[in-house]
Parts: structure tokens; sequence; C-alpha cells
């Protein structure tokens, strides 16, 4: 990246940073709701493994290799290779489309649509149970959906609104807070991503109850919403 490219994010930055209601805050913050959903539908509905949250994943492969919780490791080692394939592929985006940021974004969520759209397809079809070949299939699909967006929105890099974990988030806001001598910067914003993946979850759940395809579709419908309204916004 250029040096004026890297100053334009910068400041992008800098500005989604400074506002809750700066769009670039705002799509960052709907889709920090859509993980919640995506992770219920991974770990509740598929077998215990998470497509958003790699953290976790290395956590429960653990186990899963100690013989612990009956964890399916075939699938968290599908979900883990997966989510780096996608971050391949998200990395390359950023770098190649750089120079413009709308176009970064609608392509960027433009992959992710298609990925959660062929997972809820996916599942509809086949009626997955955890540990089939099904179930792993779709795992693939959102965890490289989950891993595109991730290398974009790390290039993006506002301060808190990583989309897919919260534990900086919920450092940041415990350490800057005015109860341990902070200033309470930010605060807001930190509060909101943590809701966000709060209520996604409760909605992904509650969602899971008619089936799969629901909260699968619900996400992607949300993307493409996040992605079409941040395109409009950025003119």
């Amino acid at each position: 990246m250029s040096g004026g490219h890297a100053s334009a994010s910068a400041t992008l930055a800098e500005q989604a940073a400074a506002s809750i209601r700066h769009p670039l805050t705002v799509a960052l913050l709907a889709l920090t709701f859509s993980t919640g959903t995506v992770d219920a539908v991974s770990y509740l509905g598929l077998g215990h493994v998470f497509t958003a949250n790699m953290t976790g994943n290395v956590v429960l492969l653990g186990f899963g290799i100690a013989g612990a919780g009956g964890l399916a490791v075939v699938s968290l080692i599908v979900s883990l290779a997966a989510f780096a394939v996608g971050s391949g592929i998200g990395g390359a985006l950023a770098r190649r489309l750089a120079d413009r940021h709308p176009t970064h974004i609608s392509v960027a969520l433009g992959l992710e649509v298609a990925l959660l759209a062929g997972a809820a397809i996916l599942v509809a079809a086949t009626d997955p149970h955890p540990a089939t070949f099904a179930a792993d299939a779709t795992i693939a699909l959102m965890a490289s959906a989950m891993g595109v967006r991730n290398a974009t929105v790390r290039r993006l890099a506002v301060p808190d609104l990583t989309t897919t974990v919260l534990t900086m988030t919920i450092t940041g806001l415990a350490a800057d807070s005015t109860l341990a001598g902070g200033t309470g910067k930010g605060s807001l914003r930190r509060i909101s991503a943590v809701v966000a993946m709060l209520a996604g979850a409760v909605a992904g759940a509650l969602l899971l109850r008619t089936g799969l395809t629901l909260p699968l579709a619900a996400a992607a419908a949300l993307a493409l919403s996040t992605g079409v309204a941040y395109r409009v916004a950025a003119g």
C-alpha cells in the first residue's frame, strides 16, 4: 500500500472510531451482529464448531485431541483451514483494491454473501447432522466467508470493531474505563460491539428453532444489505 493509500485508510479508521454514527462504524456493528448469528448456527447446529471465532476453535481442537467432550476434531480442522483460505483471499483482495475502498468493501461482502447463501442452500438441500460430510461442507463455506471478512476488516483497522472477536474490545472497555482511572474514551463503541454480537447470538439461537436455513439466509441478507447501504453512504 502506498503512503497516500495508507494515510487515507488511517483517516477513515479514525473517523469511524470517532463517531458511532459513522457509516463504516454502523456497517461493522451490523456485521458484528451477524457473527453472533453465524456462530450460533455452527456451534449449536453443526456440532460445537465455531466458524468466526478461531480462538475458540483452537481451544476446542485441543480438547478434542485429548479425547474430551466428544468433539468433532475433523470439523474443527475443516473450519480452521477454510477460515485460513478465506483470509488469504480477503488479504489478496485488500492488496488489489486498496486504492478503491468502496469497491473493496463491496467485493468482500459480495463474496461473504455468496458463501453464506451457498451454505443456506446446502443445509436446505441436505439437512446436515454434526460430523457428516454435508455438515463439514457447510462449515467450510461459513468459515471461508468469515475469513474473507476478517481479512477485510483487519485492513480497515477500526479500533475495537473486528466483527468476529471481542477479547481486546472488552479488555479496552475495562482498562480505559473511568473506574480504572482511564478516560472512558471509546466506551460507547466497545459496548455497542459487545451488545451487537450478543444480540446476534440470541437472534441466531432463536432462529435455529426453525432449522439451519433461516438464520444462514438472514446472515447473508444482512451482509448484502450492509454492503449496499455502505456503498451508497460512501458515495
